[in-house]
Protein backbone atom coordinates (compact mmCIF):
# COMPACT_ATOMS: atom_id res chain seq x y z
CA UNK A 1 0.00 0.00 0.00
CA UNK A 2 2.85 2.61 0.68
CA UNK A 3 4.74 1.94 -2.25
CA UNK A 4 1.34 2.44 -4.49
CA UNK A 5 1.34 5.38 -2.43
CA UNK A 6 4.93 6.61 -3.25
CA UNK A 7 3.99 5.73 -7.05
CA UNK A 8 0.74 7.91 -7.54
CA UNK A 9 3.08 10.48 -5.87
CA UNK A 10 5.93 10.36 -8.15
CA UNK A 11 3.29 10.33 -11.14
CA UNK A 12 1.79 13.95 -9.55
CA UNK A 13 2.19 16.70 -11.97
CA UNK A 14 4.77 19.64 -10.58
CA UNK A 15 3.16 22.09 -8.35
CA UNK A 16 3.72 25.06 -10.25
CA UNK A 17 2.18 23.49 -13.77
CA UNK A 18 -1.43 22.64 -11.60
CA UNK A 19 -3.96 22.28 -14.30
CA UNK A 20 -5.96 25.36 -14.91
CA UNK A 21 -8.21 24.46 -17.60
CA UNK A 22 -10.36 26.75 -19.95
CA UNK A 23 -13.74 25.89 -22.01
CA UNK A 24 -11.46 24.15 -24.67
CA UNK A 25 -9.92 21.52 -22.16
CA UNK A 26 -6.57 23.30 -22.42
CA UNK A 27 -3.71 23.86 -19.76
CA UNK A 28 -2.74 27.18 -20.46
CA UNK A 29 -0.17 27.52 -17.70
CA UNK A 30 1.52 24.68 -19.01
CA UNK A 31 2.09 26.25 -22.43
CA UNK A 32 5.70 27.36 -23.96
CA UNK A 33 4.76 30.92 -24.06
CA UNK A 34 8.40 31.74 -25.09
CA UNK A 35 7.82 29.13 -28.21
CA UNK A 36 4.61 30.97 -29.15
CA UNK A 37 4.90 34.41 -28.50
CA UNK A 38 8.15 34.23 -30.72
CA UNK A 39 5.91 31.98 -33.53
CA UNK A 40 3.34 35.00 -33.06
CA UNK A 41 5.76 37.50 -33.87
CA UNK A 42 7.24 35.96 -36.70
CA UNK A 43 3.58 35.49 -38.07
CA UNK A 44 2.60 39.53 -37.41
CA UNK A 45 5.81 40.16 -39.31
CA UNK A 46 4.48 38.05 -42.19
CA UNK A 47 1.57 39.94 -42.66
CA UNK A 48 3.26 43.23 -42.45
CA UNK A 49 6.14 41.96 -45.22
CA UNK A 50 3.21 40.12 -47.59
CA UNK A 51 1.40 43.62 -47.33
CA UNK A 52 4.44 45.06 -48.13
CA UNK A 53 4.97 43.38 -51.07
CA UNK A 54 1.35 42.77 -52.66
CA UNK A 55 -0.08 46.53 -52.29
CA UNK A 56 1.05 46.64 -55.81
CA UNK A 57 0.04 43.88 -57.40
CA UNK A 58 -3.60 44.13 -57.42
CA UNK A 59 -4.76 48.05 -58.04
CA UNK A 60 -8.61 47.55 -57.18
CA UNK A 61 -7.84 46.33 -53.68
CA UNK A 62 -3.88 46.72 -52.42
CA UNK A 63 -5.39 44.44 -49.44
CA UNK A 64 -6.31 41.50 -51.93
CA UNK A 65 -3.48 39.52 -50.72
CA UNK A 66 -3.14 40.36 -47.09
CA UNK A 67 -7.23 39.51 -46.56
CA UNK A 68 -6.35 35.93 -47.98
CA UNK A 69 -3.52 35.82 -46.11
CA UNK A 70 -5.51 36.51 -42.82
CA UNK A 71 -7.79 34.01 -43.59
CA UNK A 72 -4.93 31.35 -43.79
CA UNK A 73 -3.81 32.48 -40.30
CA UNK A 74 -7.27 32.30 -38.78
CA UNK A 75 -7.56 28.87 -40.12
CA UNK A 76 -4.13 28.27 -38.41
CA UNK A 77 -5.30 29.46 -35.37
CA UNK A 78 -8.24 27.16 -35.38
CA UNK A 79 -5.93 24.06 -36.08
CA UNK A 80 -3.21 24.97 -33.87
CA UNK A 81 -5.89 24.90 -30.77
CA UNK A 82 -7.43 21.72 -32.45
CA UNK A 83 -4.03 19.73 -32.13
CA UNK A 84 -3.20 21.26 -29.18
CA UNK A 85 -6.31 19.93 -27.61
CA UNK A 86 -5.53 16.63 -28.66
CA UNK A 87 -2.71 14.27 -26.40
CA UNK A 88 0.63 13.77 -28.59
CA UNK A 89 0.41 10.31 -27.96
CA UNK A 90 -2.73 10.05 -29.89
CA UNK A 91 -0.81 11.06 -32.67
CA UNK A 92 1.47 8.02 -32.63
CA UNK A 93 -1.89 5.55 -32.72
CA UNK A 94 -2.73 6.49 -36.06
CA UNK A 95 0.50 7.04 -37.35
CA UNK A 96 -0.36 4.26 -40.22
CA UNK A 97 -3.69 6.41 -41.17
CA UNK A 98 -1.52 9.22 -41.54
CA UNK A 99 0.75 7.67 -43.82
CA UNK A 100 -1.27 6.06 -46.10
CA UNK A 101 -3.63 9.55 -45.93
CA UNK A 102 -0.20 11.69 -47.11
CA UNK A 103 0.48 8.95 -49.55
CA UNK A 104 -3.07 9.56 -50.77
CA UNK A 105 -3.18 13.20 -51.07
CA UNK A 106 0.31 13.37 -53.20
CA UNK A 107 -1.22 10.41 -55.44
CA UNK A 108 -4.21 12.08 -56.52
CA UNK A 109 -2.73 15.53 -57.02
CA UNK A 110 -1.21 13.73 -59.99
CA UNK A 111 -4.04 13.03 -61.74
CA UNK A 112 -7.16 14.88 -63.75
CA UNK A 113 -7.94 15.90 -60.59
CA UNK A 114 -5.18 17.91 -59.57
CA UNK A 115 -3.87 21.41 -60.93
CA UNK A 116 -0.81 21.95 -63.39
CA UNK A 117 0.46 25.52 -62.08
CA UNK A 118 4.25 27.00 -62.95
CA UNK A 119 5.11 23.73 -64.49
CA UNK A 120 4.42 21.42 -61.67
CA UNK A 121 0.93 19.39 -61.34
CA UNK A 122 1.28 20.22 -57.26
CA UNK A 123 -2.07 22.29 -56.20
CA UNK A 124 -5.70 21.22 -55.56
CA UNK A 125 -7.89 23.84 -56.74
CA UNK A 126 -10.52 25.01 -54.15
CA UNK A 127 -13.91 27.21 -54.41
CA UNK A 128 -13.16 31.04 -53.73
CA UNK A 129 -10.23 31.09 -55.96
CA UNK A 130 -8.06 29.28 -52.86
CA UNK A 131 -5.56 26.35 -53.66
CA UNK A 132 -4.20 23.40 -51.64
CA UNK A 133 -0.92 22.51 -51.96
CA UNK A 134 -0.61 18.63 -50.78
CA UNK A 135 3.03 18.39 -50.34
CA UNK A 136 3.31 21.14 -47.48
CA UNK A 137 0.87 19.24 -45.79
CA UNK A 138 3.00 16.41 -46.38
CA UNK A 139 5.63 17.24 -43.96
CA UNK A 140 3.40 17.39 -40.93
CA UNK A 141 2.06 13.91 -42.10
CA UNK A 142 5.51 12.21 -42.69
CA UNK A 143 6.72 13.79 -39.16
CA UNK A 144 3.62 11.65 -37.53
CA UNK A 145 3.98 8.99 -39.33
CA UNK A 146 7.81 8.14 -39.15
CA UNK A 147 7.88 8.88 -35.82
CA UNK A 148 5.25 6.52 -35.37
CA UNK A 149 7.27 4.05 -36.35
CA UNK A 150 10.20 4.88 -34.63
CA UNK A 151 9.39 4.58 -32.15
CA UNK A 152 8.00 1.55 -31.77
CA UNK A 153 11.22 -0.09 -33.66
CA UNK A 154 13.62 2.31 -31.89
CA UNK A 155 15.21 -1.17 -30.01
CA UNK A 156 15.43 -2.98 -32.86
CA UNK A 157 16.37 -0.77 -36.27
CA UNK A 158 18.25 -3.51 -38.03
CA UNK A 159 18.89 -3.62 -41.99
CA UNK A 160 15.53 -5.37 -42.39
CA UNK A 161 13.71 -2.52 -40.34
CA UNK A 162 15.97 0.13 -41.47
CA UNK A 163 15.15 -0.75 -45.26
CA UNK A 164 11.38 -0.63 -44.18
CA UNK A 165 11.84 2.78 -42.51
CA UNK A 166 13.86 4.21 -45.49
CA UNK A 167 11.03 2.33 -48.18
CA UNK A 168 8.64 4.16 -46.85
CA UNK A 169 10.01 7.49 -46.76
CA UNK A 170 10.74 7.09 -50.67
CA UNK A 171 6.72 6.42 -51.47
CA UNK A 172 6.10 10.36 -50.21
CA UNK A 173 9.30 11.30 -51.81
CA UNK A 174 8.27 9.87 -54.93
CA UNK A 175 5.42 11.18 -55.35
CA UNK A 176 6.39 14.44 -54.59
CA UNK A 177 9.19 14.38 -57.38
CA UNK A 178 6.94 13.43 -60.07
CA UNK A 179 5.02 16.80 -59.47
CA UNK A 180 8.18 18.06 -59.43
CA UNK A 181 9.04 20.21 -56.14
CA UNK A 182 12.62 19.10 -55.09
CA UNK A 183 12.73 21.64 -52.31
CA UNK A 184 10.05 20.32 -50.59
CA UNK A 185 11.65 16.93 -51.22
CA UNK A 186 15.06 18.03 -49.80
CA UNK A 187 12.84 19.38 -46.85
CA UNK A 188 11.39 15.54 -46.52
CA UNK A 189 15.02 14.06 -47.04
CA UNK A 190 16.09 16.32 -43.80
CA UNK A 191 13.49 15.55 -41.91
CA UNK A 192 13.90 11.50 -42.64
CA UNK A 193 17.65 12.12 -41.71
CA UNK A 194 16.63 13.78 -37.75
CA UNK A 195 14.71 10.93 -37.46
CA UNK A 196 17.56 8.19 -38.52
CA UNK A 197 20.45 9.94 -36.53
CA UNK A 198 18.30 10.04 -33.09
CA UNK A 199 16.54 6.45 -33.70
CA UNK A 200 19.95 5.00 -32.65
CA UNK A 201 20.68 3.47 -36.14
CA UNK A 202 24.72 1.84 -36.26
CA UNK A 203 27.14 4.24 -37.78
CA UNK A 204 28.05 1.95 -40.84
CA UNK A 205 24.19 1.72 -41.62
CA UNK A 206 24.36 5.54 -41.74
CA UNK A 207 27.37 5.11 -43.65
CA UNK A 208 25.99 3.12 -46.12
CA UNK A 209 22.65 5.05 -46.56
CA UNK A 210 25.48 8.58 -47.13
CA UNK A 211 27.00 6.43 -50.29
CA UNK A 212 23.64 5.50 -51.57
CA UNK A 213 22.39 9.00 -51.60
CA UNK A 214 25.43 10.08 -53.06
CA UNK A 215 25.04 7.32 -55.93
CA UNK A 216 21.46 8.35 -56.53
CA UNK A 217 21.60 11.79 -56.93
CA UNK A 218 24.14 11.17 -59.07
CA UNK A 219 21.92 8.81 -60.83
CA UNK A 220 19.51 11.75 -61.03
CA UNK A 221 21.64 14.30 -62.71
CA UNK A 222 23.06 11.14 -65.15
CA UNK A 223 20.00 9.92 -65.99
CA UNK A 224 18.20 13.45 -66.97
CA UNK A 225 15.25 13.12 -64.23
CA UNK A 226 16.26 17.25 -63.51
CA UNK A 227 14.46 19.33 -65.54
CA UNK A 228 16.95 22.30 -66.88
CA UNK A 229 15.43 24.84 -64.91
CA UNK A 230 16.64 22.54 -61.61
CA UNK A 231 19.77 21.80 -62.99
CA UNK A 232 20.00 25.88 -63.80
CA UNK A 233 18.82 26.94 -60.08
CA UNK A 234 21.35 24.29 -58.66
CA UNK A 235 23.92 25.75 -60.11
CA UNK A 236 24.18 29.18 -57.65
CA UNK A 237 27.60 29.62 -57.30
CA UNK A 238 28.72 31.05 -61.12
CA UNK A 239 24.99 30.91 -62.59
CA UNK A 240 24.23 31.47 -66.41
CA UNK A 241 23.10 35.21 -66.15
CA UNK A 242 20.84 34.35 -68.78
CA UNK A 243 18.86 32.16 -66.74
CA UNK A 244 15.83 33.43 -64.75
CA UNK A 245 17.39 31.77 -61.25
CA UNK A 246 20.18 34.23 -61.63
CA UNK A 247 18.03 37.26 -62.43
CA UNK A 248 15.71 36.46 -59.51
CA UNK A 249 19.05 35.95 -56.82
CA UNK A 250 20.99 39.47 -58.30
CA UNK A 251 17.86 41.28 -57.91
CA UNK A 252 17.38 39.68 -54.30
CA UNK A 253 20.99 40.19 -53.19
CA UNK A 254 20.66 43.92 -54.66
CA UNK A 255 17.65 44.56 -52.44
CA UNK A 256 18.89 43.09 -49.30
CA UNK A 257 22.10 44.98 -49.96
CA UNK A 258 20.25 49.07 -49.95
CA UNK A 259 18.62 48.15 -46.47
CA UNK A 260 22.13 48.66 -45.10
CA UNK A 261 22.08 48.85 -41.35
CA UNK A 262 18.33 50.46 -40.64
CA UNK A 263 16.83 50.04 -43.77
CA UNK A 264 15.10 52.42 -46.21
CA UNK A 265 11.44 52.29 -43.93
CA UNK A 266 8.72 49.98 -44.21
CA UNK A 267 6.46 50.39 -47.07
CA UNK A 268 9.39 53.04 -48.24
CA UNK A 269 11.82 50.72 -49.94
CA UNK A 270 12.27 51.51 -53.72
CA UNK A 271 12.72 47.58 -55.35
CA UNK A 272 9.85 45.99 -53.19
CA UNK A 273 7.57 48.94 -53.87
CA UNK A 274 8.40 48.71 -58.14
CA UNK A 275 7.97 45.18 -57.68
CA UNK A 276 11.55 44.40 -59.22
CA UNK A 277 11.61 41.29 -56.96
CA UNK A 278 10.31 38.29 -58.79
CA UNK A 279 7.99 36.04 -56.42
CA UNK A 280 9.12 38.29 -53.72
CA UNK A 281 5.58 37.51 -51.55
CA UNK A 282 6.61 34.20 -51.52
CA UNK A 283 10.02 32.28 -51.66
CA UNK A 284 11.93 35.83 -51.47
CA UNK A 285 10.25 37.48 -48.63
CA UNK A 286 13.01 38.18 -46.63
CA UNK A 287 14.56 40.35 -49.16
CA UNK A 288 11.92 42.89 -47.95
CA UNK A 289 12.45 43.07 -44.64
CA UNK A 290 16.58 43.50 -45.58
CA UNK A 291 15.66 46.54 -47.72
CA UNK A 292 12.66 48.03 -45.34
CA UNK A 293 14.12 47.21 -41.84
CA UNK A 294 18.01 46.81 -42.96
CA UNK A 295 20.89 44.64 -41.06
CA UNK A 296 18.58 45.28 -37.58
CA UNK A 297 15.09 43.87 -39.15
CA UNK A 298 16.58 40.71 -40.41
CA UNK A 299 18.64 40.13 -37.35
CA UNK A 300 15.76 40.95 -34.99
CA UNK A 301 13.86 37.83 -37.57
CA UNK A 302 16.30 35.30 -37.45
CA UNK A 303 16.88 35.75 -33.34
CA UNK A 304 12.75 35.05 -33.98
CA UNK A 305 13.59 31.97 -35.67
CA UNK A 306 16.22 31.08 -33.17
CA UNK A 307 14.15 31.24 -30.14
CA UNK A 308 11.63 28.56 -32.17
CA UNK A 309 14.63 26.37 -33.22
CA UNK A 310 15.72 26.97 -29.28
CA UNK A 311 12.40 25.96 -27.63
CA UNK A 312 11.76 23.20 -30.11
CA UNK A 313 14.67 21.54 -28.78
CA UNK A 314 14.67 22.41 -25.28
CA UNK A 315 10.70 20.42 -25.77
CA UNK A 316 12.90 17.48 -27.27
CA UNK A 317 15.62 17.29 -24.45
CA UNK A 318 12.70 17.04 -21.85
CA UNK A 319 9.51 15.29 -23.34
CA UNK A 320 8.30 12.57 -21.42
CA UNK A 321 8.66 9.58 -24.13
CA UNK A 322 10.84 8.84 -27.34
CA UNK A 323 7.46 9.56 -29.30
CA UNK A 324 7.80 13.60 -28.42
CA UNK A 325 11.36 13.57 -28.55
CA UNK A 326 11.46 12.18 -32.20
CA UNK A 327 8.43 14.95 -32.94
CA UNK A 328 10.02 18.01 -31.54
CA UNK A 329 13.41 17.01 -33.37
CA UNK A 330 12.33 16.74 -36.91
CA UNK A 331 9.99 19.71 -36.23
CA UNK A 332 13.41 21.20 -35.37
CA UNK A 333 15.38 19.61 -38.64
CA UNK A 334 12.76 20.92 -40.80
CA UNK A 335 12.28 24.64 -39.64
CA UNK A 336 16.22 24.65 -38.96
CA UNK A 337 16.75 23.80 -42.94
CA UNK A 338 14.10 25.55 -44.14
CA UNK A 339 15.16 29.32 -42.65
CA UNK A 340 19.01 28.54 -43.49
CA UNK A 341 17.66 27.35 -47.18
CA UNK A 342 15.51 30.42 -47.65
CA UNK A 343 17.00 33.25 -46.37
CA UNK A 344 20.59 31.64 -47.47
CA UNK A 345 18.86 31.43 -51.53
CA UNK A 346 18.13 35.47 -51.31
CA UNK A 347 21.80 36.29 -50.09
CA UNK A 348 22.81 33.80 -52.70
CA UNK A 349 24.64 31.60 -51.38
CA UNK A 350 21.95 28.47 -51.33
CA UNK A 351 20.64 27.06 -54.47
CA UNK A 352 17.26 28.50 -55.63
CA UNK A 353 14.72 25.89 -54.47
CA UNK A 354 11.40 27.23 -53.59
CA UNK A 355 11.41 26.45 -50.33
CA UNK A 356 9.35 29.44 -48.55
CA UNK A 357 10.20 30.48 -44.93
CA UNK A 358 8.06 29.74 -42.27
CA UNK A 359 5.36 31.54 -40.90
CA UNK A 360 6.41 35.00 -43.61
CA UNK A 361 6.23 33.66 -47.28
CA UNK A 362 2.83 34.18 -48.60
CA UNK A 363 0.59 30.64 -49.04
CA UNK A 364 -1.96 28.85 -47.05
CA UNK A 365 -0.83 25.77 -47.16
CA UNK A 366 2.70 26.29 -45.99
CA UNK A 367 1.29 28.43 -42.95
CA UNK A 368 -0.69 25.87 -42.25
CA UNK A 369 1.71 22.81 -42.18
CA UNK A 370 3.87 25.37 -40.40
CA UNK A 371 0.81 26.29 -36.94
CA UNK A 372 -0.03 22.25 -37.48
CA UNK A 373 4.34 21.24 -36.75
CA UNK A 374 4.80 24.06 -33.96
CA UNK A 375 1.38 22.64 -32.03
CA UNK A 376 2.42 19.40 -32.08
CA UNK A 377 5.90 20.77 -30.23
CA UNK A 378 3.50 22.79 -27.81
CA UNK A 379 1.37 19.86 -27.11
CA UNK A 380 4.64 17.88 -26.33
CA UNK A 381 5.61 20.81 -23.98
CA UNK A 382 2.47 21.04 -22.16
CA UNK A 383 2.13 17.15 -21.19
CA UNK A 384 5.72 16.71 -20.32
CA UNK A 385 4.85 15.92 -16.92
CA UNK A 386 1.38 13.84 -18.03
Amino acid sequence: MALATRSRVGLRRSPWAAPRRGRLDIDWRAQDWLLIGATAAIAALGLVMVYSTTRHLVASDPYYYLKRQVFSYVLGLVLFVAILRIDYRKWRDFSLLAFIGTCAVLFFVLTPVGSHVNGAQSWYQLPGGFEFQPSEIAKFGLIVALCGYVNEHRTELDPWRLTVLIGLALIPLGLVQLQPDLGTNMVLAVIVVALLAIAGVRARYLMILVLLGITGIYAVFSLGLLKQYQIDRLNFINPDTRQPSAYNQNQSKTTIGSGGLTGAGLFNGPQTRLGFVPEQHTDFIFTAVGEELGFVGGSLLLTLFAIVIWRTWRTAQIARDFYGTAVCTAVLAMFAFQVFENVGMTMGIMPVTGIPLPFMSYGGSGLLADCACVALVANVYARRFS
